[in-house]
């Protein structure tokens, strides 16, 4: 929460009046006057938390130290239905968090990660960056949150086991994978009929682990950060959904701060969330070699029989049906026909 008096807090709504909502530019040092939090579930090494510092850094910098944000990476406040918890009672000012499990609050926010949509990023950053991003902020600010423009990249799902490789959809038969607190992940496991177990990814290691979990899914920087090599055996690529980290502000909160502050806070988060992006496609191909240098058994997939199996099982009509006619249209407008 910011670190203000009620004193200062008056003193600074009656300077912003007489000055205007200029923007911060202080060349020297000062002693933070809001002291916000920002947290995320990913490893410190991860591209996500190296990105987000760089923001807070150059926040810190371009306000002389009058905004100081502190990270709190790799669930070091918890699991994400335990921040996303703190964000809504204002205890957390920013969070990193999926649009599909965001979808447990605001259920628009999954349909950028159905499953077998996109087929390359010259679709996906125009829709996100554009319209259908447009659609999903909306609604996640009727929820009472503040979503910044530029969504942060997690990247395309891959599936690992245990126990076998999936190959092909009657892989999934039976099949105990993790999957996070999201309505839209549990359907489509279930559609393979595959046996989806939900679990918050602070505790997925343990239970790959332990084997309480078969397989889970994750994007490839994820799978090397968190090592969940050393628990996993076969890697396939399904590239089953495309997943991105959604930056949220308490919405309450972000209205409250000063518009310079808000204007260096949302220009910095915004920019690193495209650098972040840029970095982890350069990243893509030598973490798949550093994957299978570490011993995971790595295999390409045919996609077409799972989406075909999406469809017979009717995955694609009922959420077309949760959605409404006007959100997908919005995304077939990027992804073309999708059922």
């Amino acid at each position: 929460m910011t670190t203000l008096t009620r004193r200062r807090a008056l003193h600074l709504a009656v300077a912003g009046a007489v000055a205007g909502p200029a923007v911060l530019r202080i060349t020297r040092a000062h002693a933070a006057e809001y002291t916000l939090k920002a947290a995320n579930n990913t490893p410190i090494s991860h591209p996500l938390t190296v990105y987000m510092t760089k923001a807070a850094d150059a926040i810190r910098e371009e306000t002389g130290g009058k905004v100081d944000v502190k990270l709190f990476p790799n669930n070091q406040l918890g699991g994400d239905t335990d921040m996303l918890s703190q964000l809504r009672s204002g205890a957390l000012e920013f969070f990193t968090l999926s649009p599909l499990i965001l979808a447990t609050l605001v259920p628009a926010a999954s349909i950028s990660g159905v499953g077998f949509a996109w087929n390359g990023y010259d679709k996906l950053w125009p829709a996100m960056d554009g319209d259908l991003g447009a659609h999903v902020r909306a609604q996640i600010e009727k929820s009472g949150l503040f979503a910044f423009d530029r969504i942060w990249e997690n990247g395309f799902r891959q599936t690992t086991s245990s126990t076998r490789p999936i190959l092909k959809p009657e892989d999934f038969k039976g099949f105990k994978i993790r999957v996070p607190p999201s309505p839209m992940w549990t359907s489509m496991f279930k559609a393979f009929d595959a046996a989806p177990m939900t679990i918050n990814f602070a505790e997925v290691y343990s239970a790959l682990q332990t084997k309480i979990a078969e397989g889970q899914e994750n994007p490839l920087t994820l799978i090397d950060t968190a090592k969940l090599y050393e628990v996993q055996k076969y890697l396939s690529k399904t590239n089953h959904m495309w997943d991105g980290f959604w930056l949220l502000s308490n919405g309450k909160v972000w209205r409250g701060l000063p518009q310079d502050v808000k204007t260096v806070v949302a220009k910095h988060f915004n920019a690193q969330a495209v650098a972040q992006r840029e970095d982890m496609a350069k990243r893509a191909s030598t973490t798949e070699q550093d994957l299978r240098a570490r011993g995971l058994a790595i295999q390409d997939v045919d996609t077409k029989a799972f989406q075909a199996k999406l469809q017979s099982a009717g995955f694609y009509k009922e959420w077309k049906g949760k959605f409404g006619d006007d959100a997908w249209a919005l995304l077939e407008k990027h992804t073309g026909p999708i059922a």
